[in-house]
């Protein structure tokens, strides 16, 4: 059975509606936490997953918020606390992964990388500090990648993630003082329907980690749920690695 030593808390996750953020909502509710979550074009799955915690009894709200978008990261912390009553805990876990060889890669997916990746993070934070009292937790959803890039053509993505390294430290300095705790968490490859272990490319990723396998969302989701706990308060600044041995 799952602790509940989240009751009482509000989460906002951002990009909660499928993969491991859609994971991380569940884990949270499970602990007790009411949690809001943004989705960008997956309305479907936003409805099924916000549907599936109210009928478990716990408290859910799917916002549509495009990560990219500032207003919209704004917004969707406001609503959050309108609705909820507070904030405690930020999960910035929207990302996006484009992949192209360095002479054909576009200006534009450099730009949008930097915008979900990097800034949306930064904004987030921003705002939902302004809400966030003794014992609030942030919690970036980073990348093994910002270690270790072994194929070619995700040199942007993994600069984004690297960038989450010091975005981390540096924010975990500002908020420190005030009792909430910044840290990083840093996926290997994960078992998704965006990156699914049975795919030819897992194939040559599994071959690298010393685990042997991909990862399951809920192992993500429940190191997630421990930065985000009581436990966890002496925890800050820190990029944690969770990756089965693919950065050894």
């Amino acid at each position: 059975m799952t602790e509940q030593n989240l009751n009482g808390k509000v989460a906002l996750v951002q990009g909660g509606s499928r993969g491991i953020g859609a994971a991380i909502v569940k884990r949270l509710a499970a602990q007790g936490a009411a949690v809001a979550f943004t989705y960008v074009s997956s309305e479907a799955k936003a409805k099924e997953l916000q549907d599936s915690v109210l009928a478990g009894g716990g408290k859910a709200l799917a916002i549509k918020a495009d990560s990219a978008d500032a207003e919209a990261i704004r917004h969707a912390v406001s609503n959050t606390v309108e609705t909820f009553g507070r904030l405690d805990i930020l999960v910035n876990n929207a990302g996006v992964l484009a992949m192209a060889p360095l002479d054909e890669f576009k200006l534009e997916d450099f730009d949008r990388t930097l915008a979900v990746n990097v800034r949306s993070v930064f904004i987030a934070t921003q705002e939902a500090a302004r809400h966030m009292g003794e014992g609030g937790r942030v919690i970036n959803i980073g990348s093994t990648n910002a270690e270790r890039m072994p194929f070619a053509g995700g040199a942007p993505y993994a600069m984004s993630k690297s960038a989450l390294v010091g975005l981390t430290k540096g924010l975990a300095r500002d908020l420190g003082p005030r009792g909430i705790t910044v840290n990083n968490v840093q996926p290997g490859p994960v078992d998704t329907d965006m990156n699914p272990a049975d795919s030819d490319f897992a194939g040559s990723l599994i071959s690298l980690m010393a685990g042997g396998r991909y990862g399951r969302v809920e192992e993500i989701a429940s190191f997630v749920a421990y930065l985000a706990g009581p436990e966890a308060g002496y925890i800050t600044g820190a990029s944690l690695t969770i990756d089965g041995g693919f950065s050894a």
